[in-house]
């Protein structure tokens, strides 16, 4: 299955409330299972956060999650610490390929028993909760931070809270950041200086009801698409905030270099094209906010501009080998990009082929990222449902915007 956009010359000025972040609901219904008082508004409607409730609510002994590699990761530390629950988790087949040893290496050090059931360091695993008795764990800090924030949010539940020393450098700060404030937000104290991460244990009921802001990562579909977009034209999303926990609001900052204005309000952004020269930084590093690479290549792309972008190791990791695959999909619209581990290296374009199909790899942003494309040409979306893992009413949306969807 598939979908064409065609070609648009422009889109309408349109006010549009995204659901709720994932990452943030996540953490919170984690926190929730942990803290049953705790309520949530404007909660995600993506796949991953659905997933992540029924995996909460189950009594099976096999929780399968699919594509959802937060839940994959969120879970494994919060049954891991479920005194007395055994369960085995596993998800899809490149769930199965996607690595999990640092975070059970990690719970292994305060005496959490998980076993793999197939190949050694990957789901699926198998897991007998039990409440550790000790708190002190080391791990390498340029790791994923959901590995990170997945201990976190368990931390204050255990006897002794939970000490985690970060060896070398830490990549992916703001997410570990955003843990910190949700958990202060519904009352749980902890503090990250140094390296090191410290939460003591929680000793008081916590009630608390807690509005999530909308997704950063899905406005950054919009930021591109204002880039490519003609001049004089407005969008506006609802329920975000300046100051935000999401790492993926730097794309406020970005974007300028690409000719998007953002006008913050109370509770809403508006995002308007300005005529100022574009050009990119000479590097970018994206190590703080590596889901929004996609994004920022195809609107480089779009501008006929070169990006190089650093910071991008954990996208090789994610739902597809993200550099790879951004590699084939613009090739294929005839850019060139060059990639390493950690790099992406785009020419700027002397043109750009038209009615090209675009694979999304069972990856939710590959689809999303390519679809402003068609403001400067027709294209192709294979497998487009698979936006739901993040943002369901993604094409809905693009409609109410004046793309014409075939």
């Amino acid at each position: 299955m598939s979908l064409k956009l065609a070609y648009i010359p422009t889109i309408e000025n349109t006010t549009l409330k995204i659901t709720g972040s994932k990452s943030e609901t996540n953490r919170i219904l984690i926190l929730q299972a942990l803290y049953p008082d705790i309520s949530i508004e404007n909660m995600s409607n993506s796949d991953d956060s659905q997933l992540m409730q029924k995996a909460l609510q189950s009594d099976e002994m096999i929780v399968d999650i699919h594509h959802a590699g937060t839940a994959m990761r969120f879970l494994t530390a919060f049954f891991a610490i479920n005194d007395g629950r055994e369960i085995i988790l596993t998800g899809s087949q490149r769930m199965q390929e996607r690595p999990i040893k640092i975070l059970v290496d990690a719970l292994r050090q305060i005496g959490c028993e998980i076993s793999y059931e197939k190949e050694e360091g990957y789901p699926p695993i198998k897991i007998i909760g039990k409440q550790p008795l000790t708190r002190q764990i080391e791990l390498k800090a340029n790791v994923s931070s959901q590995y990170i924030s997945a201990l976190m949010l368990v931390a204050a539940s255990l006897p002794k809270g939970l000490i985690i020393n970060l060896q070398g450098k830490v990549t992916s700060i703001p997410y570990i950041n955003m843990t910190l404030r949700l958990l202060e937000d519904v009352g749980i104290a902890g503090t990250f200086e140094h390296n090191k991460i410290v939460i003591p244990p929680n000793t008081k009921k916590l009630a608390s009801k807690i509005t999530v802001e909308s997704d950063w990562s899905s406005a950054s579909y919009y930021y591109g698409i204002i880039a490519l977009a003609n001049v004089n034209v407005s969008v506006t999303l609802k329920s975000y905030k300046k100051q935000s926990y999401q790492g993926d609001s730097a794309l406020a900052g970005i974007y300028k270099h690409l000719g998007v204005k953002t006008a913050y309000h109370d509770h809403s952004i508006t995002l308007t094209k300005v005529m100022n020269d574009v050009q990119m930084p000479e590097t970018l590093d994206l190590s703080n906010s590596p889901d929004i690479a996609q994004t920022i290549v195809v609107s480089c792309f779009g501008l006929k501009l070169g990006c190089f972008l650093t910071g991008l190791h954990t996208l090789k990791i994610k739902e597809t080998d993200r550099l790879q695959a951004l590699k084939v999909e613009i090739e294929k619209l005839g850019g060139v990009i060059t990639i390493t581990n950690d790099t992406l290296c785009l020419e700027p374009a002397s043109s750009i082929r038209s009615d090209i199909s675009i694979a999304t790899y069972n990856d939710h942003r590959m689809a999303m990222a390519f679809a402003p494309l068609a403001l400067r040409t027709s294209i192709n979306i294979e497998d487009p449902d698979v936006v739901s893992k993040s943002y369901p009413d993604f094409w809905s949306d693009l409609k109410k915007l004046g793309f014409k969807i075939l």
